[in-house]
């Protein structure tokens, strides 16, 4: 069995995995993390191969308190990966990037893909036929286009997201709604036509905390999971045990 750990901005998502086979996933928050580690362990204490990666700053001493019991692998920019790394910053590329790029390659082999994690923030990464990461974009997500709205103006209100009623917003709250899931469902559909002008052909994955919510409001074809990243995760351990 294996623990896949993702380390967000915002929240911690966690699966065990049977194979490729997903047995239990858990979302929660960052001072949650001790308190999840040990009911997992406890649950599941075949469960000795972890593998964590993360973008959120977590303290390390909180997974090595378990290491005792556990295989801890980090994910850096050490690892090996499926592809080749043209971004001119590589250090600075975000793990979470690197793992879902390869969990592309090896979804679809020898395709061009677009890789969409609708998150905290909004990326974009795209991997060629060729196995080569050209890079990609960043815009904020979802939440973060709620928060500035309402942190950044004098009067407008915080609101959690919620489908508009129509793109036309009769009331400041629809306003918002269209502005924001619209504005996102467009901005995504437009990068995907940029892509296609230079590539017409390749895969789109749509993937993270948003990416359900976002789907069906895509002109475009997509393939949407928002358990892309743990599968990544799970697949990147498989690749390291055959490759160690």
């Amino acid at each position: 069995m294996l623990l896949a750990v993702d380390i967000g901005n915002t929240r911690i998502k966690a699966a065990v995995f049977k194979h490729d086979t997903i047995l239990v996933q858990l979302v929660f928050d960052k001072t949650e993390l001790e308190i999840n580690l040990s009911k997992i362990l406890q649950t599941y204490p075949d469960c000795r191969d972890w593998i964590v990666a993360s973008v959120g700053g977590i303290d390390k001493e909180v997974f090595l308190s378990f290491a005792s019991s556990t295989n801890i692998h980090f994910i850096s920019h050490h690892d090996h990966f499926p592809f080749e790394n043209r971004y001119t910053t590589p250090q600075t590329l975000g793990i979470d990037r690197m793992v879902l790029a390869a969990g592309a390659v090896w979804k679809f082999p020898n395709e061009n893909r677009l890789v969409i994690d609708a998150g905290t923030c909004v990326t974009y990464d795209f991997i060629d036929a060729g196995d080569r990461y050209l890079g990609g974009a960043i815009s904020p997500g979802l939440r973060l286009r709620y928060e500035s709205l309402n942190r950044f103006t004098a009067k407008l209100p915080l609101l959690q997201k919620e489908s508009p009623q129509d793109f036309i917003g009769n009331a400041t709250d629809q306003s918002i709604h269209s502005g924001i899931v619209q504005g996102l469902a467009h901005e995504i559909d437009g990068f995907i036509g940029q892509y296609r002008e230079r590539y017409p052909k390749f895969i789109i994955i749509l993937t993270g905390g948003d990416a359900e919510f976002l789907a069906n409001r895509l002109k475009n074809t997509i393939f949407a999971n928002s358990n892309f990243l743990l599968e990544s995760l799970n697949q990147t351990f498989q690749h390291k045990i055959k490759n160690d």
